[in-house]
């Protein structure tokens, strides 16, 4: 089982190179689903036909989907939404703006994380192709399920007591609305759903992300950071992708200064990106629409690899003994010692890169140890771990 997430800068092309992605997949004989779980889904104008939430045949062993997330928030997130316009309509504030708050940001993104777990449960498919939202986004998409389980397993079961405790004095002494517990089972239901979650997309043999760009000095930029960010979190990248590349065929003088600034450019991705896959895509002529165009990127795009593969080694967490002590090992490209700050609390290790947080629960082999030093180099944060606590 294979899941690969295609995401980018939006107007990069990733729904482009994510839809030829699927398409080569299923053209090699897998069975391939494509999934959409950007908010603005285009997949049905890259493949041009009717596309919706409904799997759909898209061509021989080949099958589509844009994830209607409203249709899911309705059914799994309903009991608590009407609390929530209740208590806001309790509060004063009432109509559209009491619906808007009921629905947290990012609701939509963990829905169609769920939808995509199911699917890779079912078995039906070889490889799960996924056109992902906009990079910032997708950040928040994928820690999405670590930040909920934290609230879940620190906050959730106290709660619960603590109003099903005092629900029969409160409900006789003010008139503020009292969360049922219809509205607790709901809550546990979709944490329910996003279960595993984390393990699914933190296991590099199962799912690799792919960043699509642009020869360009923004774009270029925004992949560097969404590489570092999903190292952080701990997801595998395995390629970068450069699309609309100027072929060398072009020699119009028109195009000489451009070609100048894209060679520079592709120097510094070559160089960026070192240790992972890079491939090239050109910039076509014509808008690549359709089955038969986007065969022919998938073609031009991969070669004779194989899409579903690893194309690369990247393990962007690990642990490892050196000297007698243990170091923890965190893949962090393009950050500078001044924008991390590591600090442990109990049995979680609290590391802040930029604007970007991680709780990580430690494994067993460190919780008993103490954090001697952080230590950040060649792309890696090092965490050292000395002798246990209790010594």
């Amino acid at each position: 089982m294979r899941i690969l997430l295609i995401t980018g800068k939006g107007g990069v092309g990733k729904t482009t190179v994510a839809a030829a992605t699927a398409l080569r997949a299923a053209d090699l004989g897998y069975r391939t689903l494509i999934t959409s779980t950007d908010p603005a889904h285009s997949l049905a104008d890259a493949f041009d036909i009717d596309l919706g939430d409904a799997i759909t045949e898209v061509a021989p062993g080949l099958w589509g989907q844009q994830i209607d997330t409203q249709r899911r928030l309705e059914m799994q997130w309903g009991a608590v939404r009407d609390y929530l316009i209740e208590l806001f309509d309790w509060s004063g504030l009432q109509g559209v703006e009491a619906e808007e708050l009921s629905v947290f940001p990012g609701m939509d993104e963990l829905f169609a994380l769920a939808e995509v777990r199911e699917r890779a449960a079912s078995e039906a498919y070889d490889v799960i192709v996924v056109d992902c939202a906009p990079t910032a986004e997708t950040l928040r998409l994928l820690s999405l399920p670590e930040i909920l389980s934290w609230y879940m397993d620190k906050l959730f079961p106290a709660g619960r007591k603590m109003v099903k405790a005092v629900r029969p004095v409160l409900s006789r002494m003010v008139s503020t609305p009292i969360a049922r517990d219809e509205v607790f089972d709901a809550a546990q239901r979709f944490y329910e759903r996003l279960d595993g979650l984390r393990h699914l997309f933190a296991d590099p043999d199962i799912t690799t992300a792919r960043l699509v760009m642009n020869p360009e000095r923004m774009v270029i930029s925004e992949a560097k950071r969404t590489y570092t960010y999903l190292g952080l979190f701990g997801y595998a990248v395995d390629a970068a992708i450069v699309n609309r590349v100027l072929p060398e065929a072009i020699s119009d003088p028109y195009f000489k200064r451009w070609k100048e600034i894209q060679d520079e450019h592709l120097g510094t991705i070559n160089d960026s990106f070192a240790d992972i896959a890079t491939l090239r895509l050109r910039l076509f002529d014509e808008e690549m629409v359709g089955v038969p165009k986007l065969r022919l990127v998938g073609e031009e795009l991969y070669g004779d690899l194989d899409p579903t593969k690893q194309l690369s080694d990247a393990k962007p967490f690990r642990v490892a003994e050196e000297d007698g002590k243990v170091v923890l090992v965190l893949s962090v490209p393009f950050v500078e010692s001044g924008e991390v700050e590591v600090l442990r609390h109990g049995d979680e290790l609290y590391i802040t890169v930029g604007p970007y947080r991680r709780s990580m629960v430690l494994p067993d082999s460190l919780k008993r140890r103490e954090v001697q030093r952080a230590k950040l180099g060649n792309g890696e944060l090092r965490v050292t771990f000395g002798l246990d606590i209790e010594r």
